[in-house]
C-alpha cells in the first residue's frame, strides 16, 4: 500500500486527491452559505392560515379644472361633395371661433366623420281583385326605394381649460352652424392627483377597522396579504343646447348659460385582507 504513492504515479494520486477534498469543501461551503440565506425566505411563499378581511371607503372632493364638451355639424345634400363643402365651412367657422377664444389646436378634436346614403322609400299600390275573383292570387309589386342624396356628419370634442369661458363657447358654437351640442363634463386634467387622496383615505378607513378588529379578537396583525381597489369617477354633467343653437332661426340677442362647475367627488373602494396570529 506504501509503494501505491512513490514514483510520479504516487505524487499525481496525492494531487489528485488534495484536488477531490478541496472540491468538496467548496461545494459544501457554498451549500451552506446557501442554506443560511433561505433561512429568510422559509415560509414567505406560504398561503397565510388565519385572516380577516375588511374594506375601506374614502372620498375626495376637489373643483375640476377643465371642461369638455361635443358639437356636430350634419348636412345633406343630393351629392357626398356638395354635404362635405358645407359640414367643413361650418366646421372651419366653428374651429376659427374657438382658437379665438383661446382655445389651443390640441384641445379641438375630431371624434368622428361619417356620410350616409338617404333613402326615400314608397309603397306601390296593389292592383284590386278582378270581381268575382275572390280565389284568385294577385300580386302586389314590392315598394321602391330611391336615393335622394347624403347626409354627411362632423363631431368634434372640445377641452376647455378655462372653465369660466364655458357658457359662452357653448352659446357662440351653436350660432356658428353647429347642429348639436352635448355632453358638457366637468373634470381634472390630472385625475390621479384627486384619486389618490380618495384611496389614501380608504386604505387609512380600512387600516382602522383591521386595527379595532384584531383588538377585539385579541389577535395582531402580523402582514398583507391582497388588495384590491374600487373606485368611480364624477358622473358628467350634461346641458341641453337650446332649439335655436345653430338651426337656423332668426338672428337674436344671445345670453350665455350659467353654468355652475361646482365640486367633483372621487370615491375609493378598497378590501384589504391581514394575516393574524
Amino acid at each position: 500500500m506504501g509503494n501505491l504513492f512513490e514514483g510520479s504515479l504516487g505524487v499525481w494520486l496525492k494531487r489528485g486527491i488534495v484536488a477531490t477534498v478541496l472540491l468538496l469543501t467548496l461545494f459544501l461551503g457554498v451549500q451552506v452559505v446557501a442554506g443560511f440565506k433561505g433561512l429568510h425566505y422559509i415560509g414567505a411563499g406560504m398561503s397565510a392560515t388565519n385572516t380577516i378581511t375588511v374594506s375601506g371607503h374614502g372620498e375626495a372632493f376637489a373643483v375640476p379644472d377643465i371642461a369638455t364638451f361635443t358639437f356636430s355639424v350634419t348636412s345633406q345634400k343630393l351629392t357626398v361633395a356638395l354635404a362635405q363643402d358645407d359640414v367643413t365651412k361650418r366646421i372651419n367657422t366653428i374651429t376659427a371661433y374657438l382658437k379665438s377664444a383661446g382655445i389651443d389646436e390640441k384641445d379641438i378634436q375630431t371624434s368622428d366623420y361619417s356620410v350616409y346614403p338617404q333613402y326615400e322609400y314608397s309603397q306601390s299600390v296593389c292592383p284590386a281583385s278582378p270581381a268575382g275573383g275572390a280565389e284568385m292570387v294577385v300580386y302586389c309589386p314590392p315598394g321602391k326605394q330611391t336615393l335622394k342624396g347624403y347626409e354627411v356628419r362632423q363631431t368634434t370634442t372640445v377641452k376647455v381649460r378655462d372653465t369660466a369661458k364655458a357658457g359662452d363657447l357653448l352659446t357662440n358654437v351653436g350660432g356658428k352652424g353647429a347642429t348639436e351640442v352635448s355632453g358638457l363634463n366637468f373634470t381634472f386634467d390630472n385625475p390621479d392627483m384627486v384619486q389618490t387622496q380618495a384611496r389614501d383615505k380608504a386604505i387609512a378607513n380600512a387600516k382602522t377597522k383591521a386595527e379595532d378588529l384584531a383588538r377585539a379578537l385579541g389577535v395582531s396583525i402580523v402582514r398583507v396579504v391582497s388588495y384590491n381597489e374600487s373606485g368611480n369617477y364624477p358622473t358628467p354633467m350634461y346641458y341641453a343646447k337650446d332649439s335655436a343653437m345653430g338651426m337656423g332661426g332668426v338672428a337674436e340677442t344671445r345670453v350665455s348659460p350659467e353654468i355652475s362647475v361646482g365640486q367633483n367627488k372621487v370615491i375609493s373602494d378598497v378590501n384589504i385582507t391581514y394575516e393574524i396570529r
